[in-house]
């Protein structure tokens, strides 16, 4: 009664199409096989079509689709392409009438919510607008409750996206009742994130250990943020067995965010800020990212420092690029790991060279080098202390250490 799915279309009317991922193969199988018979097929002379008839549909992506006729109507047909579930207008010069195939099922199922009751009783334009934008071609997770009466009919489900109920969220953007919502609360938690609620940190290995790693960003030569190699943390997630209502669908961090991006209007605007307060921040490429609250830097209008945590960086933002963060999104461990390198000290200080302004112990031409030698590169690092800070020795693909480079430009020095 429980299984992974992905959604084909949403129905004019709100019905959600799903083919479940089990039949991915099956279905694949069938449009190679579809293609080899039918890719020669000529014009079709003038033809007497039937309402309800078979047939074989010439998409846009010009591929062959198992088709039915819905309607006729004139020099095009109303047409479903039967195992996406959509219904397009289709001219005669790309269909053609054939009788095979018919004897295999549909692989898209026609489903309903369960107990969810769209505001007058049909699904308005805008909901189905939402339900669009938010599901189509996206996997998902899909709970039976009941089965259609008979072949053709609504199948009635519950269904999970995000590790959140599609009716709660329906409910909670006022597109209809979910008569069974018993999960809306959850919903709130999901929206809103107290304070105190702060990011875990990956498990790091024991001192003496040594793991592949890769640096996401440079503070100053000595100072930078690594991911663990591979991103063990981006895994799926376990889940608590009976926990449907907040947690259901394993999800990577990746497509957590993705999942958020895709709705992220919907979350509020951070009108209060607190130091390491968890938040999304838009980002320049326009997408939104996990990050936390450091400081306001100016207050007409109020802008915000903030640090990606899954990257490292800092920016300063305006505060309507702030959103409370889903609460779900902080059950993944940040991906970048502040940590300090071992081994090697600045030059001895030059006022004539141009240094960082936030680390004046090192240049710039310090900082620029390190990021030649660790930018883009698989390393590897060996763990020296775990606290008072994370401290490591970093070194490259041939075991030699990446500060070795600085040592030789004369940018650096060694450090007992």
């Amino acid at each position: 009664k429980i299984f992974q799915a992905v959604v084909s279309c949403i129905g004019g009317d709100g019905t959600i199409y799903i083919i479940p991922k089990s039949l991915e193969i099956e279905l694949n199988k069938l449009m190679t096989e579809i293609q080899n018979n039918f890719q020669c097929l000529g014009l079709l002379e003038s033809y007497c079509w039937k309402k309800g008839e078979p047939c074989v549909v010439r998409g846009s992506d010009t591929k062959w689709y198992r088709g039915k006729v819905l309607e006729l109507g004139g020099s095009t047909l109303h047409v479903q392409y039967i195992d996406r579930g959509c219904v397009e207008r289709i001219p005669q010069c790309h269909l053609y009438p054939t009788t095979s195939y018919v004897d295999i099922p549909p692989f898209c199922i026609p489903c309903q919510l369960y107990k969810t009751v769209p505001i007058g009783n049909f699904w308005q334009k805008d909901a189905v607008d939402c339900l669009q934008e938010l599901l189509t071609n996206e996997e998902v997770e899909i709970h039976v409750q009941e089965l259609p009466e008979k072949p053709g009919d609504k199948l009635s489900i519950k269904l999970y996206f995000a590790g959140m109920s599609l009716s709660t969220f329906m409910a909670y953007k006022k597109y209809c009742v979910a008569e069974d919502c018993q999960d809306m609360l959850n919903l709130v938690r999901f929206v809103y994130v107290p304070a105190l609620n702060l990011y875990m940190l990956p498990t790091l290995p024991t001192p003496g250990d040594t793991l592949p790693v890769r640096v996401k960003h440079l503070v100053s030569p000595k100072e930078v943020y690594i991911s663990l190699e591979p991103l063990k943390s981006l895994r799926k997630q376990p889940v608590a067995e009976g926990n449907v209502s907040c947690d259901s669908q394993m999800m990577t961090l990746d497509e957590a965010l993705k999942w958020c991006n895709k709705y992220v209007e919907t979350l509020p605007l951070l009108t209060r800020f607190q130091a390491e307060m968890p938040c999304l921040v838009e980002y320049q490429d326009g997408l939104w990212y996990r990050a936390k609250l450091l400081s306001v830097e100016e207050f007409d209008p109020v802008k915000i420092l903030v640090q990606f945590v899954d990257y490292g960086n800092f920016s300063v933002v305006p505060a309507d690029r702030l959103r409370h963060i889903p609460y779900q999104l902080l059950k993944y461990p940040v991906q970048a790991v502040r940590v300090l390198l071992t081994g090697f000290k600045p030059a001895s200080y030059d006022e004539n060279v141009e240094r960082i302004p936030y680390s004046r112990e090192w240049s710039v031409e310090a900082l620029w080098a390190m990021m030649e030698c660790v930018e883009g590169k698989e390393l590897s690092a060996s763990i020296l202390a775990l606290s008072p800070e994370v401290t490591i020795s970093l070194y490259e693909e041939d075991e030699k250490l990446v500060h070795m480079k600085l040592i030789e430009m004369g940018l650096a020095v060694l450090d007992d």
